[in-house]
């Protein structure tokens, strides 16, 4: 996985005000927690399983960030 990538999407995530509260409460995570661990493997594996679990927000988010959905696919397998 691209931690760079994951990275885009979260921030593209946190953008968007219904994705980052679809996000908030599917994970658990506050936005202290997600401050402080941005960058760690759990976030990226995180942000991975979210857009796994739903092709809208997927396309949507590599859109955002100027990539295939088969390429941040790529990311989340």
């Amino acid at each position: 996985m691209d931690p760079t990538l994951a990275l885009q999407a979260l921030a593209a995530i946190i953008a968007d005000d219904p994705l980052r509260e679809r996000f908030l409460a599917l994970t658990g995570f506050d936005a202290a927690t997600i401050r402080a661990r941005a960058a760690e493997p759990d976030m990226a594996d995180a942000v991975a399983e979210f857009l796994a679990g739903h092709e809208p927000d997927l396309i949507r988010i590599a859109g955002r960030i100027g990539v295939t959905p088969d390429h941040l696919l790529g990311m989340v397998r």
